[in-house]
Formats: C-alpha cells, sequence, structure tokens
C-alpha cells in the first residue's frame, strides 16, 4: 500500500468481478438481504480506487467452508480477503463437483449454482439450467 500522498491503485475489474462474488457468496448464506447486496456491489462497481471498492467487503467475516465450524469461543474471523480462483463459466468443466450452494444473481436475475474444482479448490460460478 502506497504511504501517505502515494498514489492509489486503480480498481481493476477483475477486482470488482472478485470483490461482487465475495459479497454473493454472503448473501447467498444469508448474511444480508437483497437491498445490502445491491448497496454494496454499487459500492465496488462505482469505485475508482481498489481501496474505496474493498470498503464494501471490510467488515464482512470469513465463511466457514462447508462442513466446518469454529471451535467454541474463537476469536471473531478476521475479515474476508477477496479470494483467487473464483470464475464465471457457462457450463461445469471436467471434473468439478457441484455443492449445494446456489443463489440468484441480482444483475442478471439467474439462479447460479456453486462448483469446486479439487484440483485447487477454486470455486466457480455456474448458471442453473432453466427448469
Amino acid at each position: 500500500m502506497p504511504g501517505p500522498g502515494g498514489p492509489r491503485p486503480l480498481a481493476a475489474d477483475a477486482d470488482r468481478e472478485r470483490l461482487v462474488a465475495l459479497l454473493r457468496e454472503h448473501y447467498a448464506v444469508g448474511l444480508f438481504g437483497l437491498d445490502e447486496l445491491d448497496r454494496r456491489v454499487g459500492m465496488v462497481l462505482g469505485a475508482r480506487y481498489l481501496d474505496e471498492a474493498a470498503a464494501a467487503v471490510a467488515d464482512l467475516p470469513r465463511i466457514a467452508a462447508p462442513g466446518t465450524a469454529a471451535p467454541p469461543g474463537a476469536a471473531a474471523p478476521r475479515p474476508a480477503r477477496p479470494r483467487r480462483g473464483h470464475g464465471h463459466a457457462a457450463r461445469p468443466a471436467a471434473g468439478w463437483i457441484p455443492t449445494e450452494e446456489r443463489f440468484r444473481d441480482p444483475t442478471t436475475r439467474a439462479v447460479i449454482r456453486v462448483w469446486i474444482d479439487p484440483a485447487d479448490q477454486s470455486r466457480h460460478y455456474v448458471p442453473e439450467p432453466d427448469a
């Protein structure tokens, strides 16, 4: 991070995509409603600088991996950082494993399913076929 008066890094499209994906995960597990998701996504998409975009997720807790729980008395987790390995795909790749996680994309209104690539544990978002 630059020192006082130094240049601030601009928010790139890839940064915005990672942050919006993180917000969608928090929405999908019920940590906030659609209005709050829309507000935070608006912050990310409207930010010029990376620190402005990151402010939309700075207060969010980490989401535990499925099937895990924090030990009793554990300290509150640190705010989540955008993670690498998230991606959107038109269809799942060979070897990806579907999860039970689904959410409605607030922009397209499509139902999205989360898939895991067991090779690197990356998460991928794939639209569900129309029912």
